[in-house]
């Protein structure tokens, strides 16, 4: 397998028809696969999915949506637009291998945004804003997307900072802020930018497909192999509306990988913080974009005063900044650091609503652990246990 990473540049920003479109402008291999199983989800007299070739702010451009359909709902009944119908629409639907896992949990982050939301059960949840047919063939046709590219490439995602836009958004419960309040729920965490232009740049579907694949904060890097770019339908002032998909291919990192990546070491000891001081620190230190990890270990000082001692993983390219930060961040007045060389190996993650870390080891076996945050939820340690057995041997 050679391995790839798909960098999102959110240029105008990223909803789930610009999603699908900007990859399968990118690895048009993919196109065949992605209307079958968008057309599988659709009833009768709903329509066809469509790509067709266009332009946005003189940029060549691939467009995705539902052409023909006699009403944008179909000949829907009770039920229609609810979590669990939408589930089992996707589950009975016959779709390419890995489809409807990713589909679902794409739908489940959507589902948890809302239900945190309105103070309701998950399985309570009735999608308003993308109960329509078209909405459903993105999720599907997204899941399409992501399981091809991960069983084809092991394929790792980033995003560069998001629109944030501006103003409000009519939905079913009148008008709401931008982002929309899943929206923002689903990006906690991701980084924004402000450039002027309001509208809701940033659909909840958008963001569930992120929060779906963007596991880190991974960087682009390799050869640059494939570009695609897919529009949305507004147009935007003095910008292109389109999400860029870069396609990178890793092997020349592998290889860099391999020989060992080189990385800085910084460490230094604390004796004058309180433990809450301590974890806060820490915490802001970890998320700073160049950190690869961050360990604290108690020790002990002279004449027996404890200490605690952070170590720190750093990118060589970020440790200027990293030193400057530790230094406002706590209470040191002196830092150590030297440069190290580590092999890492090949991982990917995938999962429905337990993630699960699968690592390529040498020889050829692969070893695979439940992402513990996931687990968190489940009340129990048996039950967390049986959890963690049951998605880590795949019963």
């Amino acid at each position: 397998m050679t391995l790839r990473h798909i960098h999102l540049d959110a240029v105008g920003g990223i909803a789930g028809d610009m999603f699908v479109a900007a990859l399968v402008d990118a690895v048009p291999a993919l196109r065949d696969r992605v209307l079958g199983d968008a057309a599988a989800v659709l009833p009768s007299g709903a329509g066809a999915p469509a790509f067709s070739a266009g332009a946005s702010s003189g940029i060549s451009v691939l467009r995705f949506g539902l052409e023909g359909g006699q009403d944008g709902h179909g000949d829907h009944h009770d039920g229609y637009g609810s979590y669990r119908h939408m589930v089992g629409l996707i589950r009975e639907a016959r779709l390419a291998e890995g489809t409807a896992g990713h589909a679902v949990a794409i739908l489940t982050l959507l589902a948890e945004a809302e239900a945190g939301i309105h103070g309701v059960p998950v399985d309570q949840v009735h999608f308003h804003e993308i109960g329509d047919w078209d909405s459903l063939m993105d999720v599907v046709a997204a899941g399409s997307v992501a399981a091809a590219l991960d069983t084809a490439w092991g394929a790792t995602w980033s995003v560069s900072d998001l629109p944030l836009g501006g103003g409000r958004v009519r939905a079913a419960h009148g008008l709401l802020p931008v982002p929309a309040p899943a929206t923002a729920r689903l990006l906690e965490g991701f980084e924004w930018r402000d450039d002027g232009v309001s509208g809701e740049r940033v659909t909840p579907t958008g963001a569930a497909i992120l929060r779906h694949l963007v596991t880190g904060p991974g960087r682009p890097g390799g050869r640059l192999e494939a570009t695609g770019s897919g529009a949305g339908t507004r147009e935007l002032p003095g910008m292109p509306n389109i999400l860029r998909a870069l396609v990178f291919d890793t092997g020349s990192a592998a290889a860099a990988r391999d020989a060992g990546q080189e990385v800085a070491v910084l460490s230094f000891d604390i004796d004058d913080m309180t433990g809450e001081e301590i974890g806060v620190a820490a915490d802001r230190l970890r998320a700073l974009d160049g950190v690869l990890d961050l360990a604290l270990a108690p020790l002990t000082g002279k004449k027996g005063r404890p200490l605690t001692g952070f170590r720190l993983l750093v990118r060589p390219d970020a440790l200027a900044l990293v030193r400057e930060r530790c230094l406002l961040e706590t209470s040191t007045i002196g830092l150590r650091w030297r440069m190290e060389r580590r092999t890492v190996l090949p991982r990917r993650t995938s999962g429905e609503t337990v993630r699960i870390k699968r690592v390529e080891r040498p020889g050829g076996t692969t070893t695979a652990k439940a992402e513990s945050d996931d687990l968190a939820g489940i009340d129990g340690l048996a039950a967390r246990r049986a959890r963690k057995s049951e998605v880590e041997t795949g019963r």
